[in-house]
């Protein structure tokens, strides 16, 4: 019988797999969304194509806790924009596509974080509400406007566990408060700096991506934010 020869995706979903036993996450059903600076300063990141990677290791975490293998997408700079989600059938040349060639997408203006972030909620607590957790990892490369905070802490009610990843080398005032903002039912928001997302392995990136995420399920799930 002929060998199956493992895909990149497959082989990433296999280090996502290895993780989630790790933090014992087995069983975990999760919708996972992921938010994409694309501020001015990110113009590079775009272009030498490591955010279409950066969209492709997240596909594995999504397929591994979504039913459906889903990612949802969405854009901002100082507008936003939600994209179509993205599976494993077409995620090749996804950023190409659906954000470098799309005309409709603003792209390399100012940082504005809260409208986006409002659109997150609305999407998983009012258009599509199910009670599944929500995983949203949120890509930034620094500049984070201080309303920000008040979304995370408006939002602890709601089952939205916020991810941020810094990249590169700003100092992230804002989201390194994270992890000691009070006045919140549950800690919902985890913030990683990762100063060249190319040097970080797979297995470096599933685990400290899904470090705090855990500890909130737990949470969330006690104080019945999860139904």
């Amino acid at each position: 019988m002929e060998e199956k020869v493992l895909t990149p995706i497959d082989l990433r979903k296999n280090i996502v797999q290895i993780t989630l036993e790790k933090k014992n996450l087995i069983g975990v059903v999760a919708r996972v969304g992921i938010v994409l600076d694309i501020s001015g300063s990110m113009q590079s990141l775009y272009k030498k194509g490591v955010v279409q990677e950066v969209v492709e290791r997240i596909l594995a975490v999504a397929c591994k806790f979504d039913d459906n293998g889903t990612l949802d997408v969405w854009v901002y700079d100082h507008l936003f924009s939600r994209l179509p989600s993205v599976t494993e059938e077409d995620f090749d040349q996804f950023v190409n596509k659906h954000i470098m060639n799309n005309d409709a997408i603003h792209k390399f203006g100012r940082n504005n974080e809260p409208p986006v972030m409002e659109d997150v909620i609305r999407k998983y607590t009012i258009e599509e509400d199910s009670g599944v957790p929500v995983f949203i990892i949120f890509i930034n490369d620094g500049g984070v406007v201080k309303p920000t905070k008040k979304i995370i802490k408006e939002s602890a009610i709601q089952p939205i566990f916020w991810q941020f990843v810094g990249i590169g080398y700003s100092d992230f005032e804002v989201l390194k408060e994270l992890d000691t903002m009070e006045g919140r039912v549950v800690d919902n928001a985890n913030f990683i700096h990762l100063s060249d997302m190319d040097s970080v392995s797979d297995e470096q990136l599933y685990d400290q991506l899904l470090n705090e995420f855990p500890s909130w399920i737990k949470s969330a799930t006690t104080k019945r934010i999860i139904r």
